[in-house]
């Protein structure tokens, strides 16, 4: 049923969150992927796993069987693959959804300026219910380009905005990490989000959100506190730009005791040689953003001496300084600009890595690897189909190093999250996207004109 409150301009009350979800998805059968990539190199060739002609059997939200010829399960759809690339659903492990009211905005600044110009100003006008039209908006934007998992960075907002962020994030069928930033004078909020909200919603799970430097210990240890006590991993903006290293945030992360595998580093661009070993030697994982880097001019991640280290790494879109949720963008970039840093080609992540950065290395970086990032048997059926018979596809060379060089959000045919079809034929199901524009557009003039 249509929420007419949302089809005018008045925000109206917030809405309660959605109660979870009961009824299960249906059984799926994928048949006859002309190629696989299933990241499981055990299952199929080379690093991504591949395989040709191949189907995918899924129940209760789970892969049930991966092979040819499956028999068709009771009750199933099945989806024809035949001239298709199937793989895992890509995983953005940085994000801001609430960022689309300021898409394009400071388009001249650096990462301070868009802050002081954009983004703080903006989020205090925003109240409970924009906040749901803006993520919904986003959110369907990130399913459509073929991404399953997103680790959402939210700034300190209110419990009632809170309520309509997620529930936003649940409507759009996303599998998501809840990331908050709780101020020290709202002491308490997290718990009760975990508990009464994230608990109750089988594709949410929750990661406590902060700002570390020297200058803020107290705060921080606090932060990474209550992140132990949640079993939370902590996720953190770092070195971003080369004048945060006067807040020696690596060396407040020690001294907190936060350097370790729950700890999330989020663009970690200005790491010393020094760092750049420490936090590989301390499994500290890290979120490469090149997009926003550029946009931002902030610099390029030392990606490779990373990888070298064996740190684990995903991709992050990030919010308002990425503009949209082009993953094929972000993996193009991911690998052009540490060729153009090394000015050579053989130079990690090639092709293959970035695929692979995108999907399973994400699920690594944010422990979730036994979960979703590969197409497994027993893992969660996150799972994207990209046809390649389009102007901007065909014909066919090397569909592998075509889905990074050439591909498109448009090329995402059906997008899939624990079992459940979000789109499929190219179109998002049960979705008027007018509707939702409307919706985003309408909020977008209410927070202009409350700055008048």
């Amino acid at each position: 049923m249509t929420d007419d409150r949302r089809l005018n301009d008045d925000p109206g009350p917030a809405a309660a969150p959605h109660p979870r979800r009961t009824d299960g998805p249906a059984p799926l059968l994928i048949q006859n992927a002309s190629l696989l990539l299933t990241m499981e190199p055990s299952i199929g060739d080379g690093v991504l796993g591949a395989l040709s002609q191949t189907d995918v059997a899924i129940q209760n939200g789970m892969i049930r069987d991966i092979g040819t010829d499956l028999p068709c399960p009771d009750g199933a759809e099945v989806i024809d693959a035949t001239d298709k690339i199937v793989l895992p659903g890509f995983v953005d492990i940085h994000t801001h959804l609430w960022q689309s009211a300021i898409r394009g905005g400071a388009a001249d600044r650096s990462l301070g300026g868009w802050l002081d110009t954009c983004a703080r100003p903006t989020l205090p006008k925003i109240g409970p219910t924009d906040m749901y039209r803006f993520v919904r908006l986003s959110s369907l934007d990130t399913v459509q380009t073929g991404v399953t998992t997103v680790v959402d960075w939210v700034h300190e907002i209110g419990m009632d905005a809170t309520g309509e962020y997620i529930r936003a994030l649940d409507d759009s069928g996303l599998r998501y990490v809840y990331a908050a930033l709780q101020g020290d004078g709202a002491t308490g909020l997290l718990p009760t989000v975990k508990k009464e909200i994230i608990d109750r919603r089988p594709h949410a799970s929750l990661m406590v959100a902060a700002h570390v430097s020297m200058a803020n210990l107290d705060h921080a240890e606090r932060q990474w506190a209550m992140a132990q006590e949640l079993g939370a991993m902590l996720t953190c903006h770092t070195l971003e730009q080369d004048f945060q290293r006067e807040g020696d945030p690596i060396r407040a992360f020690e001294l907190i005791g936060a350097l370790g595998p729950r700890l999330l580093l989020n663009h970690a661009i200005h790491l010393t040689d020094d760092e750049v070993s420490l936090v590989a030697e301390r499994d500290v994982r890290a979120a490469y953003c090149p997009n926003s880097n550029m946009r931002l001019g902030s610099g390029i991640m030392r990606l490779p001496e990373l990888r070298a280290k064996g740190t684990k790494v995903g991709l992050g879109l990030d919010g308002g300084t990425n503009d949209t949720a082009d993953f094929f963008s972000l993996m193009k970039s991911a690998v052009g600009l540490q060729r153009v840093k090394a000015q050579s080609c053989d130079v990690y992540p090639s092709i293959s890595e970035v695929l692979r950065l995108a999907t399973l290395g994400g699920a690594e970086a944010i422990g979730m690897d036994e979960e979703i990032g590969s197409l497994k048997v027993g893992k969660r059926a996150d799972i994207i189909l990209v046809d390649p018979a389009a102007l901007n596809f065909a014909p066919q060379f090397d569909w592998i190093g075509q889905i990074v060089l050439n591909g498109r959000p448009s090329n995402v045919d059906t997008v899939i999250v624990g079992g459940r079809l979000l789109k499929h034929r190219g179109r998002l199901l049960g979705v008027d996207e007018s509707h939702v524009v409307r919706e985003a557009e309408a909020a977008a003039r209410r927070i202009r004109g409350a700055g008048r």
